[in-house]
């Protein structure tokens, strides 16, 4: 039984230490290969990469704060939520699979944001998609990392729903 938790935490550790790398080696290409603000364009304009450097949150909230409560509100207080994830995902018992994927995954991004705020002063994003009736704002494989995280905990909750209200 303590082998397979192990193999477990080893696997979610892998997973969350993918998204990590996936992250920074796609922010590395694209602070080194990208201009600011250059706009290279793929599939008619509906996926292009434009590089930023958000010195805020999501979608530059909180970039005009000072200095040093934006560092205290887009750092530490991030950097100590995913501490207790990560503590959360290695030593909770009962989570599900499809759960600990998840904080994997969102951990991993979550991180990879957060590492770049600390390291650099600002987060890398660069890449967009407009289809028109769907648009986005420039976002990085973090961001990526962090909705799949946030998908695969609302597909979980969905098909708990549905389970119990077959069962019902």
């Amino acid at each position: 039984m303590k082998s397979k938790k192990i193999f477990k935490n080893i696997a979610f550790l892998a997973v969350l230490l993918a998204n990590i790398g996936c992250d920074q080696i796609s922010k590395n290409i694209a602070r080194k290969e990208l201009s600011e603000y250059e706009r290279i364009s793929f599939i008619k304009n509906h996926f292009t990469l434009t590089k930023v450097e958000n010195t805020g949150a999501f979608l530059s909230v909180g970039s005009a704060l000072p200095e040093f409560l934006k560092f205290f509100l887009l750092s530490i207080i991030p950097l100590l939520a995913l501490s207790y994830g990560i503590v959360y995902l290695f030593r909770k018992q009962n989570l599900t699979v499809i759960s600990a994927l998840a904080l994997s995954f969102a951990i991993g991004g979550g991180i990879g944001n957060i590492y770049d705020r600390i390291i650099h002063g600002s987060v890398t994003d660069f890449m967009h998609i407009d289809f028109g009736f769907f648009e986005t704002g420039i976002f990085n494989m973090a961001d990526v990392s962090i909705m799949v995280g946030m998908l695969l905990f609302l597909v979980q909750s969905y098909f708990k729903k549905s389970v119990a209200s077959v069962q019902n």
